[in-house]
């Protein structure tokens, strides 16, 4: 059986989504869920479902080595990043080479780097005009949104959508997709 561990700073909605789909699988579970921030609803949802979570630290992440001792020790065969904001440091990257992905809310190259998460991206593209957005699976390197890409969907802009409106047009992609292609890379 194949090991995921999600990384998330938020809410959680897709990485609870996530975990439902492979609630009854055969081929994977979700084995942990690990925060940088305490009070993500993300723990909350992953615990309610009857996923391990464990908080860490900038120092834990940056400094001392303790989440990638910990990842070492768990030897996941994917870590996913679902809603996380901190750039994941090259010894992490390093040492699970093509097993990190993230999702990004927007069609990369564009709209993507440091400061562009959630409602921003979604304000960028907007305030720019465009007719398209969507999602962006990719894997994850030593810079922001910038790994290779995985997999792309799109939907329209259209001229009265809000950041708000926007957003759940995105999010819809991302359900859809992400535990699709999470699912595609474990078999």
């Amino acid at each position: 059986m194949k090991n995921v561990v999600i990384l998330a700073s938020g809410s959680g909605t897709n990485a609870e989504n996530i975990i439902r789909f492979f609630e009854n699988s055969k081929i994977s579970r979700i084995s942990w869920l690990l925060s940088n921030n305490p009070q993500a609803l993300a723990l909350d949802k992953a615990k309610a479902l009857g996923v391990n979570t464990m908080v860490f630290t900038r120092d834990d992440f940056y400094v001392n080595g303790r989440v990638l001792s910990f990842l070492q020790g768990e030897q996941p065969d994917l870590i996913v990043l679902a809603g996380f904001l901190w750039l994941v440091p090259s010894d992490v990257v390093k040492a699970f080479p093509g097993r990190i992905i993230n999702i990004h809310p927007a069609l990369l190259p564009n709209y993507g780097g440091k400061g562009m998460y959630g409602d921003k991206v979604h304000k960028a593209v907007i305030d720019n005009k465009e007719k398209q957005s969507g999602i962006t699976i990719h894997y994850v390197n030593e810079k922001y949104d910038d790994g290779d890409i995985i997999f792309q969907a799109s939907c329209s802009v259209s001229p009265d959508d809000t950041p708000e409106t926007l957003a759940l047009k995105i999010h819809a992609l991302e359900y859809e997709h992400f535990p699709k292609v999470i699912l595609r890379l474990l078999e």
